[in-house]
């Protein structure tokens, strides 16, 4: 069999490099052998391949082309050129129907097909979910889960190389983000285009007379009142009940995330913080209007260039669920014992107010209401918000279970207790041992779940960060990558490696409580006794 050519990206990072060598492995499992360095520095490698050069080219992910030639360019690549549309060139993406010209992408790109159509917090990166199915060696027929799915990045990925995809999360925004990021890839670009320009068309005119906010329970209705401007309303109505003149629902759905991608923007929320603080601004006639047709714009040439590039999808069903992952067994019966790969990136131990951030969107969009906020937020995995009777709830709960817990968890929360303890510490100091040990139970119940759902010697891939705070003056690091790895092992799991990853810096507004660096934790579910 003769030998082909693999050309890897030259822009990647060194953890990426990495496993871009695995994943090549793992779909071409002969010899490797780089051509113009070593394996630590080439840039071309020559492989044996099992099949065809055009399987390779269609599944890697690091790799820039396949072949004899440079232009042999993979699937992944031409996907990401897609992105690639400067405003100038939007117009005539529209007037084409999504179709253009390769333009090799010389840096990273990680808003193709339909990964930038919302700028929800705690992302990660698309072509790490891609290498991991490859790496997991998830059979084309396979069925690949994400039990906290946020805005759907792993469930994306699958449903593009064709898998089957199903995800859970607590956060109906979640939830709904995630179906529609993956349903979009099944509307045709023609039918995308017209729908923008239906809308675009719709605005321009006089205003329709849709009357969303009221529709809504009087204390929602009460709450939208106190953080958006009365115009800004009438206006985010008259763009809702635009979005309802589309004729099906996946359309609909569509315009509505991108909606939902605005409203924070027109909002007197403060727009660099996470707490919820008002700053009132003046948002000027049309602006709401202007600034959703340039979202909706943006994402139909993009989702529109993908569709128009890929052309149909390999079969793979999928769905997304509003469900907890710590019952994930339970949500997701009918697979237990039958999952390929679990592939999540779960949240920080007290990182972020999570259903506090997306409340806007939550209203309005009429998928949870106010009254329900608090009630789900401390539902919440890694959720910060506690009163004082459940604080001392979860420390009772964790004086009498704590050896459920490997020791190096239990030393870092019993220290932080100590120290907030025998020192001034604020309310939320007070809770932080409290919080951290609920934390590690919860991702303890997690990962029961998920190796309930793996089939024998099926992989799981977390994602995770650490976590730092201070205590009685003192710098504490939680390595919480690491107390996962050993609560998984006490569960039976062979721990396969564990993947430091240099983070990039973030873009959005949650960049101030990002750490440095994370790591991905393979797991490998344990074989029948």
């Amino acid at each position: 069999m003769p030998a082909v050519l693999c050309r890897i990206k030259d822009y990647i990072q060194p953890f990426e490099r990495k496993l871009a060598l695995q994943e090549l492995r793992a779909l071409c499992p002969g010899t490797l052998s780089p051509v113009d360095g070593s394996e630590q520095t080439a840039s071309v490698f020559s492989v044996v391949a099992n099949g065809s050069a055009d399987a390779l080219r269609e599944g890697l992910t690091y790799w820039r082309s396949v072949g004899p030639a440079e232009e042999d360019l993979t699937l992944q690549v031409r996907g990401e050129a897609t992105s690639l549309i400067g405003p100038h060139a939007r117009s005539s993406m529209l007037a084409s129907n999504g179709a253009r010209t390769v333009n090799v992408p010389r840096r990273r790109c990680l808003r193709y097909a339909t990964h930038g159509m919302h700028e929800y917090r705690g992302k990660f990166f698309p072509q790490l979910a891609r290498a991991l199915i490859n790496i997991a060696g998830v059979p084309s027929d396979g069925i690949i889960v994400d039990p906290m799915c946020g805005s759907g990045t792993t469930l994306v990925e699958a449903k593009l190389a064709g898998r089957s995809a199903y995800g859970l999360d607590m956060n109906p925004l979640s939830v709904f983000v995630a179906r529609v990021k993956c349903q979009a890839l099944s509307i045709p670009a023609v039918t995308l285009t017209k729908a923008y320009l239906h809308l675009e068309s719709t605005l321009a005119k006089s205003s329709p007379k849709g009357q969303r906010h009221a529709d809504l329970p009087a204390r929602d209705q009460d709450y939208l009142r106190r953080w958006y401007a009365l115009s800004a309303l009438r206006e985010l109505d008259e763009v809702h009940a635009a979005i309802q003149t589309l004729g099906t629902a996946p359309l609909r759905d569509f315009f509505l995330v991108c909606l939902s991608n605005v409203l924070r923007s027109v909002s007197w929320q403060k727009n660099d913080d996470l707490r919820v603080r008002k700053e009132a601004v003046d948002v000027g006639r049309g602006e709401v209007i202007r600034r959703f047709l340039a979202q909706a714009l943006r994402s139909t040439t993009t989702v529109s260039a993908f569709t128009a590039e890929r052309g149909r999808l390999k079969a793979g069903g999928f769905d997304v669920s509003e469900a907890d992952a710590r019952d994930a067994v339970a949500a997701l019966k009918p697979f237990a014992g039958k999952v390929d790969a679990v592939i999540t990136s779960p949240p920080y131990a007290t990182a972020l107010p999570y259903i506090d951030t997306d409340r806007l969107s939550l209203i309005y969009l009429g998928l949870l209401f106010r009254t329900d906020h608090a009630t789900r937020d401390r539902l919440m995995i890694g959720n910060r918000e506690v009163s004082t009777r459940l604080r001392d709830d979860y420390w009772d709960r964790y004086t009498t279970a704590k050896d459920l817990l490997p020791p190096d968890t239990r030393r870092v929360i019993d220290r932080v207790h100590r120290l907030n303890s025998e020192n001034p510490a604020g309310f939320r100091r007070r809770n932080l041992a409290a919080l951290l040990s609920k934390y590690f139970f919860d991702m303890r119940e997690v990962l029961l779940s998920i190796r309930g759902l793996l089939r024998p010697g099926g992989n799981a891939f977390l994602v995770v960060g650490s976590n730092r705070t201070t205590a009685g003056g003192e710098l504490i690091h939680i390595q919480t990558a690491d107390h996962l790895s050993a609560i998984a092992q006490d569960l039976r799991f062979d721990v396969v490696e564990s993947l430091s990853m240099d983070m990039l810096p973030s873009r959005d507004i949650f960049r101030k409580n990002a750490v440095p660096s994370e790591k991905i934790i393979r797991l490998r579910a344990p074989q029948p006794v």
